[in-house]
């Protein structure tokens, strides 16, 4: 079994950090987000992250989500490479909504991941 990288963080984990204020961005793409994301989750596409960075907290962790955990892996470093306190949610909103973790839509209905 392969070690974790120690900037990933299970959906657990994930939990736990926002109970202390993290906060979790999701770069996924807008029809993405529209059909499931976490409650909590504040969007920011990747495709958008350069130009609005600046909107981001410097203050608390942030923990990146993507589908699966490779957007959201390279998003995280580009973050720690600029100085946030980034982590990566290994698996992505797959492995959030595998958690049991809620999903809901663009109306806050009920949501999906697919």
């Amino acid at each position: 079994m392969h070690p974790h990288p120690a900037n990933e963080v299970s959906a657990a984990q994930t939990l736990e950090l926002l109970e202390d204020n993290a906060l979790l961005l999701d770069v996924r793409e807008q029809h993405e987000w529209d059909a499931g994301h976490a409650p909590q989750a504040r969007h920011l596409p990747m495709s958008q992250l350069n130009e609005r960075v600046s909107e981001l907290p410097t203050d608390v962790p942030i923990v990146c989500v993507c589908h699966g955990g490779g957007r959201s892996s390279r998003v995280s470093a580009a973050l720690q490479h600029s100085g946030w306190r980034a982590l990566n949610l290994r698996g992505g909103m797959v492995a959030w909504q595998l958690a049991g973790l809620p999903v809901v839509d663009h109306a806050g209905n009920p949501g999906q991941v697919d």
